[in-house]
């Protein structure tokens, strides 16, 4: 971990907030947050110091300031400084709050006491330096399509160790474990997480323990698709993947080896412009897509092996 971290604070038009996050996340930042301030939104995002010079910085100020463009909007404003270590972490915490999504989930906080009232599922989470908060709309758009494909589980039910259904699931790129956490609160009885950043792999096992969910069920591990093909036995019920359109492209020839004729499957982080090269790919690899869920300038595709 680096001794000093950019901090990197950015006034914006509320709609251009997506498109900020995308490019943040690309950039190799790490825990972002935002807020609302009169009719703008401030963003706030954390990059370890050497991974980025004051030139890289002025780089992305005017990526930033073209995508705006392109779209029709103000420019934002990019300020930056350098922290220390033992304040970046809680610098964006105090701007996120418990959050519901779909028509079931809360997501809440580690670090805030529980809501009274639990007629939702609640998620822990504490993402530290890994993608996933709840925020983006891309997860919102995973987190939603998981309610629609596990419906057919009871509406009440929430799975135990001892009482759960045989619906297996692979998550690729988990980030914070948040979309794993999810299918097995709706129900499912294991998922298999995977990512290929070490500091993701830490943060979904940290998110397993805050969830009280047993080393059985949630088998996080550094890796992707081909680590997988080693690690599940028998192919798996769905298939759930929320990185980026270009990796995904990637991905998918390799995915064939994990599915049966009805495994199902969610693909999101893919900007709408995104979806028809995906949509493509999936079909040419035996998948049908069902539907497009989209958020804002986002899209996640549900699909189904042909």
């Amino acid at each position: 971990m680096a001794n000093t971290w950019w901090e990197l604070k950015i006034l914006c038009d509320p709609d251009l907030e997506d498109s900020i996050f995308w490019r943040l996340e690309g950039f190799g930042c790490r825990g972002t947050a935002s807020e609302s301030k009169g009719n703008s939104s401030l963003l706030k995002a954390y990059l370890p110091s050497f991974q980025a010079q004051l030139l890289d910085l002025s780089a992305l100020s005017l990526w930033l300031r073209q995508d705006a463009l392109c779209i029709g909007l103000p420019s934002p404003l990019l300020h930056w400084n350098l922290i220390d270590e033992e304040d970046w972490a809680s610098s964006w915490k105090q701007y996120w709050q418990p959050q519901e999504i779909g028509d079931r989930f809360l997501i809440n906080p580690a670090w805030l006491p529980l809501p009274q009232s639990l007629e939702r599922l609640v998620i822990r989470l504490d993402p530290g330096v890994a993608f996933g908060t709840g925020n983006h709309a891309t997860t919102q758009l995973c987190l939603e399509s998981l309610e629609m494909r596990l419906s057919q589980l009871p509406e009440s039910f929430i799975a135990t160790d001892d009482k759960k259904h045989s619906v297996v699931i692979a998550d690729i790129g988990c980030g914070s474990g948040i979309l794993s956490i999810g299918a097995l609160l709706l129900g499912a009885e294991k998922v298999y997480a995977v990512d290929t950043d070490p500091l993701a792999v830490k943060s979904t096992f940290s998110n397993r323990a805050l969830n009280d969910i047993s080393s059985e069920r949630l088998i996080p591990a550094q890796g992707s698709v081909e680590f997988l093909t080693k690690l599940i036995a028998q192919p798996v019920d769905g298939i759930v993947c929320n990185i980026l359109a270009d990796v995904i492209i990637e991905l998918i020839p390799e995915m064939g080896v994990l599915t049966k004729p009805s495994t199902w499957g969610i693909f999101s982080g893919i900007l709408l412009e995104q979806s028809k090269a995906v949509a493509d790919v999936l079909e040419q690899n035996g998948w049908i897509v069902a539907t497009l869920w989209k958020r804002k300038e986002w899209c996640c595709l549900n699909a189904r092996r042909s």
